[in-house]
């Protein structure tokens, strides 16, 4: 299993023995994914948080009118899950697909809960991973009701570089809250 990456990912915010490292590391499942496969579909129970070693993932929630709405992407170093129903063990509100073939490390809720009863520094690793994902969220929030969409699109392009080159101009317009067609006039129109 590939830990290095994982490991760095939470020393950034806390410190772990070599003892509370190994402990760890034995909780977590690696799995590797193609492309357009699912790590989680939308009703399947949510039991586990999954750091992204390589590739490129994407939450979306499909609506009763068969729309999708990009929530969320993610690449190497990240973090992905449905939160909500992770914490609440509910069943998923979204899907997440691969969208270029990728390698995640896996922690179940159940794992979690050992972690934080057996290594009390991971309560504060994700309380600020939490945090750091409200802030985000927060301002993407704001972003999306007051801002034009070009300069949400262009807010996207330049936070997001390595995304906006490997996922789909659809994926980015749903992300985005409007439409591929509108996505593609305002890049006309850019250029």
């Amino acid at each position: 299993m590939k830990s290095d990456l994982i490991l760095s990912n939470i020393c950034q915010y806390i410190s772990l023995s070599p003892v509370e490292k190994e402990y760890f590391l034995n909780l977590l499942e690696e799995e590797n994914l193609s492309k357009k496969e699912f790590l989680l579909s939308q009703g399947e129970s949510c039991n586990h948080i999954y750091f992204v070693n390589s590739g490129i993932l994407r939450a979306f929630h499909i609506n009763q009118d068969g729309k999708d709405a990009t929530v969320m992407f993610a690449v190497k170093d990240w973090w992905i899950t449905d939160m909500y129903c992770f914490l609440n063990v509910l069943p998923s509100m979204v899907n997440i697909q691969v969208v270029a073939p990728c390698s995640v490390l896996k922690l179940s809720k159940n794992n979690l809960d050992k972690l934080y009863d057996e290594i009390p520094m991971f309560n504060k690793f994700f309380r600020i991973l939490m945090q750091n994902a409200y802030c985000r969220e927060q301002l993407r929030t704001i972003q999306n009701l007051s801002l034009p969409a070009l300069e949400r699109y262009e807010q996207f392009i330049k936070k997001y570089p390595h995304i906006a080159n490997a996922v789909a101009l659809k994926q980015i317009a749903s992300y985005l809250g409007i439409t591929p067609e509108f996505l593609s006039a305002i890049r006309a129109k850019k250029d």
